[in-house]
Formats: structure tokens, C-alpha cells, sequence
């Protein structure tokens, strides 16, 4: 008796789904819950477990296929029985001797080993960057006149072996033969929903940016002093995430009209700090949220960044971890971006762009002085924040991000034994 397994609803208004890869085909001996195809919706990604045992008969779209929900994406027929190898495999697996598992993949390392495109064997010595650029120029070391101690081969040498030879390189990824060819990708429903709401940003709110700077040298101070112990501590390694997420959760609730949203002709307040942190995943942009951003330790936010951000890598994220949020952030800075005016997550109504981090002169007491300095950018909606609250936001961010030691209450030292 065969049993149909249909496309169960990844959400609301959400009424198709692309097939984005088959993990079983059809023929295959599965097992209860075992993955059978992984589909990709408007916002996330999910699997359609087997709900019974048995071999896969039909496979009811291929790969790249929209499909609605509710339809029937694949029969199983529960009647037959498991093959006799099925089973077995993971026993002789475990039975086999350690000795003879490390034999064979002794044997077999040469045939998988990768195979230079040029032998760099030779007496004379190479610097590093010498031969990244011998092995991308096929040059062998015979062929380059070392110029340094005991005919050592450098940069140079390398270059003028280059222009000797024609500067020709078959393995130069970035050179061209003139052709003019085009290729053509459909786009995902991720994608799409990305555009369209990105578009609407723009479109909807009357998004504005505003921009100052943060002295990060007492945070990079801090973590270089105790990066060690708190890694040893809390099983999780200190980043800066953590202390603009704690920075913006202490201002959020300084400033309540960041935090909120319109909601037609009402304002919709929020007294708890959901924190949506933007990752670029394998598909495209994802928004998880941190829940309760504003009653966690640092310990306990950089945890569920590497959660969240590990899961949107693998594509592991649910509909519940993306949904939702009150106020975003996002780091551009990982790819080296210096400013950037960051659109919008609706219905919020601001997000905080993160930079990289450069050294730059600042006078400080009257003296130049190099600092690393961070760019920070908030963009916000208009119609709801005025430019006293976001401006007053970016203030508070950069004074606690400045002033570590406040970002546990908001308040200095100095403040605390005045009372103030």
C-alpha cells in the first residue's frame, strides 16, 4: 500500500514552495522521519520527513519545481520490506579494526590528494608569495633567477620571470579570451521576497539615515584583556556583536519611538527588545531575532548569535527564529564596507549599520591622537521618530560602546555612588 506525503505549510499566506534538492530518489529504502526532499519558501528553508517506513516510488516535481502547499510531492510504499543490506552497514562499519581503516585510507590518500599544477622541489628557497604567484604563472623554479641570499627567490624575481615569459597565465581566473557569454538564474522565492520588501521600504517609509562615530579602542581593550578567560568560561568566544546589541537594547529603552511601529493610524510601543541581526546565508539575506535581547548577559547573546548564525549557514532556520523583531542590526563591516545607509526591516522602524573598524587621527585633550574608529549609521522612519529621538539614539549607542562599564545598567561608576 502506498501512502502520499503532502507539501505541509511552512506559514501563513504562504501558498507555494520551490523543490530545492531531493535527498532520496526514487527506488530508495527510507525510514520513518528520514529527509526526503528539502523545499525553500518565501523566508526560510525545510525538510519533508517520511512519515513511514518504506521504499519512495514516486517523486512528484524535480528540482527547481514550484509546487503548492498541500499537494502531493511524493508516494512511499509502506509494504515493502527493507532491503537486507540496509541494516547491516553501520555493524560491519563498527566491527572493522581501527589498523585496517587507517591502511586504507593510506592507500587511497594518493588518488585523492590534489595534484600541483608546479613542482616547487628545489634547493634554492621561496618566499611565500613568490610561489603563490610562480604556481599562478606555471613558472617552475628553474625558469626564476633568485636575487637574494643563496639565490633565495622573491616577489620581484617572480615579476620579472613574468614579464620575461609574456605575462601569460592559463590559470589566472581573472583573464579573458573576449568571449561575450551570459548566463541566466531563476530567482529564488527568497530572493524575491527580499526584493519586494526591500522595495517597499523604500516605497512605504520615510527612511532617513543618520551618522557618527564610535572610539572602539576601550572595547577592543577589554576583549584583548579578557577574551581568553571568557572563552574558557562561557564556551563561547567574545565578538562585538554582543556589546552593540547590548548598547542598542539599553537605548531602545531609552528611546521608545525607535523601538516601535506603525500600525495604520496607530503606534504600536514595545517594552522588550527583540533584536533581529541580518546574515548572508547561502541563499540570501536572513534576519533571525534574538528574543529578550534586553534581559541577556553578553555571554548568553553572543550563544544565541552563533546559534542563529550557524543555522542560517546551514539553512536550518525556522519560521518562528526569523519572525518578528523590533529593531535590527548588521555588520557590514565583515565585508569591509566604510558607510553605508542600511534600508529598513518593516515594520520596524530603524535598523543600526555596524563598519569596519580603521585607524584614524581624533584629537583627544587637544592632542592627535590614532584611534580605531567605527562608522555607525541608523536609519530610520520619519513619520515615527523624530531626528531629536534618533539622533539622542545614536549618542547613548556611542556613549556606552565608549564607556564599557555602563553597558551593564547605563550608568557610570561615578553615577552609581552619587545615586544619580
Amino acid at each position: 500500500m502506498s501512502i502520499e506525503i503532502k507539501v505541509p505549510s511552512p506559514g501563513e499566506s504562504i501558498s507555494e514552495v520551490t523543490v530545492s534538492k531531493w535527498l532520496k530518489q526514487v527506488g530508495d529504502y527510507v525510514q520513518l522521519d528520514e529527509p526526503l526532499v528539502e523545499l525553500e519558501s518565501e523566508k526560510a528553508t525545510f525538510e519533508v520527513n517520511a512519515e513511514s517506513a518504506g521504499i519512495l516510488t514516486k517523486q512528484l516535481a524535480k528540482e527547481g519545481d514550484e509546487i503548492k502547499v498541500g499537494s502531493v510531492i511524493v508516494e512511499i510504499d509502506e509494504t515493502a520490506k527493507a532491503p537486507e543490506n540496509t541494516a547491516p552497514k553501520a555493524e560491519a562499519k563498527k566491527e572493522t579494526p581501527a589498523p585496517a581503516k587507517a591502511e586504507k585510507k593510506a592507500e587511497e590518500k594518493p588518488a585523492t590528494a590534489p595534484v600541483a599544477a608546479v613542482s616547487m622541489d628545489s634547493d634554492v628557497h621561496i618566499a611565500p608569495l613568490a610561489k603563490e604567484l610562480m604556481l599562478a604563472y606555471g613558472l617552475k623554479p628553474a625558469q626564476v633567477k633568485g636575487s637574494g641570499p643563496n639565490g633565495r627567490i622573491n616577489r620581484t624575481d617572480v615579476l620579472e620571470a613574468i614579464v620575461a615569459k609574456g605575462g601569460s597565465n592559463s590559470t589566472n581566473k581573472y583573464s579573458t579570451s573576449g568571449e561575450r557569454n551570459t548566463r541566466v538564474e531563476k530567482m529564488s522565492n527568497l530572493r524575491k521576497t527580499v526584493a519586494k520588501r526591500l522595495v517597499a521600504a523604500k516605497n512605504e517609509t520615510a527612511m532617513l539615515t543618520t551618522f557618527n562615530e564610535v572610539n572602539m579602542k576601550p572595547i577592543m581593550d577589554l576583549r584583548n584583556k579578557y577574551k581568553t578567560i571568557f572563552a574558557e568560561k562561557h564556551e563561547v568566544g567574545l565578538g562585538f556583536m554582543s556589546f552593540f546589541t547590548r548598547a542598542c537594547c539599553i537605548a531602545l529603552l531609552d528611546w521608545p519611538a525607535v523601538n516601535a511601529f506603525i500600525d495604520g493610524d496607530q503606534i504600536q510601543f514595545n517594552d522588550y527588545c527583540d533584536i533581529s541581526i541580518a546574515v548572508s546565508g547561502p541563499r540570501g539575506l536572513v534576519v533571525p531575532v534574538i528574543r529578550n535581547a534586553e534581559s541577556l548577559s553578553l555571554a548568553d547573546i553572543e550563544k544565541e548569535v552563533k546559534r542563529l548564525a550557524g543555522k542560517a549557514r546551514d539553512n536550518k532556520l525556522s519560521m518562528e527564529e526569523m519572525s518578528g523583531g523590533t529593531f535590527t542590526v548588521t555588520n557590514g563591516g565583515v565585508f569591509g564596507s566604510m558607510m553605508s545607509t542600511p534600508i529598513i526591516n518593516p515594520p520596524q522602524s530603524a535598523i543600526l549599520g555596524m563598519h569596519n573598524i580603521v585607524e584614524r587621527p581624533m584629537v583627544e585633550n587637544g592632542q592627535i591622537v590614532i584611534r580605531p574608529i567605527m562608522y555607525v549609521a541608523l536609519s530610520y522612519d520619519h513619520r515615527i521618530i523624530d531626528g531629536r529621538e534618533s539622533v539622542s539614539f545614536l549618542v547613548r549607542v556611542k556613549q556606552l560602546l565608549e564607556n564599557p562599564e555602563m553597558l551593564f545598567d547605563g550608568r557610570t561608576p561615578a553615577e552609581k555612588v552619587l545615586g544619580l
